[in-house]
Formats: C-alpha cells, sequence, structure tokens
C-alpha cells in the first residue's frame, strides 16, 4: 500500500508542474479520491461472505470521497497503476470502467454508459491516455494506448492508438503523427462522423449560392426589358434612391 502511495506521488510531482513537495500533492483531492477509491474497490470485489455488507460499505466509501473530493468513482471500477487525476471536480466514472496505466485526466470529465442493463456498459481507456478538461467518453467502447482526447470532446466510438480526437462528435484529426483528410474513414470499423453543424453550414451555402444565382438573373432580364445595361439601371436605381 505505501509503496504504491508512493508512485502515485512520485506521478503527480512528474506531471503537475503545480506540485513543489510531497506535502503539497498529499493535499490534491485526486489522490484522496484514488487512495479512497482502492479501498472501496477492495471491498467491492471481495468474495467473503456477506458480500452485500462489503458492497455497502464500498458505497459508503464512494460517497464520501465524493463529498471530501467532488470526484466520483464507482467502487467497481478498475483503474491502473500511475494514474493521475489534475484538479478532479467534476469527474465522473462509472461502475464498468476500465482505465489502464500512466492516465492522465483533467476536472469534468466522464466515463459514462449509455446502456441500463447490468452489463460492460462503460469506456475502456489504454495506457498512456490524456483526457482533457470537460470530455465525455460514453458507451462500452476503447480508446486506444498513446491517445488524446481533447478538452470537451464527445466520443462515443472507438479510437484507434496513437490518435487525437477533438470535436462534437469526436473525431481523429492526428493519426500515428500525422494529420487525417477529414473525407478519409480514420477510425476502425466504422466511418468518421460529420458534424452537424457542418452540414447546416454547406447547406446555407449553397442555398445563398443559389439566391444569388437567381438574382443575378432576375437583374439580367429587367435591364434587357428597359433597354438598359444591368450596370446603368444599378446606377439609376441609386440615384432614384438618392432622390
Amino acid at each position: 500500500m505505501f509503496a504504491r502511495l508512493r508512485e502515485d506521488i512520485q506521478t503527480a510531482l512528474r506531471r503537475d508542474p503545480a506540485a513543489r513537495n510531497t506535502l503539497t500533492v498529499l493535499t490534491y483531492p485526486g489522490l484522496h479520491a484514488l487512495i479512497l477509491h482502492r479501498l472501496a474497490h477492495r471491498l467491492w470485489c471481495t468474495r467473503v461472505p456477506p458480500q452485500e455488507l462489503w458492497k455497502l460499505l464500498a458505497r459508503m466509501i464512494s460517497h464520501f470521497s465524493r463529498w471530501l473530493t467532488g470526484i466520483e468513482i464507482h467502487p467497481g471500477a478498475r483503474i491502473g497503476r500511475r494514474f493521475f487525476i489534475d484538479h478532479g471536480a467534476g469527474v465522473v466514472i462509472g461502475e464498468t470502467a476500465e482505465i489502464g496505466d500512466d492516465v492522465l485526466m483533467f476536472h469534468g470529465v466522464t466515463l459514462g454508459g449509455t446502456s441500463t442493463e447490468p452489463i460492460k456498459r462503460h469506456p475502456t481507456v489504454g495506457n498512456n491516455v490524456m483526457i482533457g478538461m470537460g470530455a465525455k467518453i460514453v458507451g462500452a467502447i476503447t480508446i486506444g494506448d498513446n491517445c488524446k482526447i481533447g478538452a470537451n470532446a464527445v466520443v462515443n466510438r472507438d479510437v484507434p492508438p496513437n490518435c487525437t480526437v477533438v470535436g462534437v462528435p469526436g473525431r481523429v484529426v492526428v493519426r500515428d503523427g500525422l494529420r487525417v483528410d477529414p473525407d478519409v474513414p480514420v477510425m476502425d470499423n466504422v466511418t468518421n462522423r460529420v458534424d452537424p453543424q457542418d452540414e447546416v453550414i454547406r447547406e446555407m451555402r449553397q442555398r445563398l449560392e443559389l439566391l444569388e444565382q437567381h438574382i443575378d438573373k432576375l437583374g439580367h432580364m429587367l435591364a434587357e426589358r428597359s433597354g438598359m445595361s444591368p450596370r446603368s439601371s444599378k446606377d439609376s436605381s441609386d440615384g432614384t434612391d438618392a432622390r
């Protein structure tokens, strides 16, 4: 237990430039939440009867941790080594979530579920993953090793290893150190989804271009009927408006 605590402190000192010494790290809510989660998780996984009593105690520790730190981690979640939560306020990690080693997570992150069935319904996060502030990763999906999830991204599809994901919905923009063409599929087994707002903007541009074409045609038709060029017709109208 003390060896793991020492490892967690060293991880915080390495990851957080604001961590000046061990005493500073010992005040971090992310460290408190992790220590309490390990205790709660051990009780949750205990097979000695009465199991329901151990699970109840695990939930009570989890609730106390949430009250103390503002971080909610279900006792059933599996967390690897050298996990560091920076700031931590508003972090929610669901029951069937699995987190690998050397994961860095910022405040406001949610590892949530999309099903009400008692099955694997929360994400699996690989090793050496960075999850930016406010990111939402939902569903029984897998985030590959060495990935970066941008701030406020919403990810609901599997992400291959060595990728950077941004946007709503999440889109892979960098893979294996190279920028990704947005028109090329970038997810394994799925096609990269287009932002619905991009589609709306594209349709509005097309409609605007059509309206401009119709206006030009009407201007030419009116000019031909009146025997004036479109330019002179415009100048005449401007003079009329000025008068």
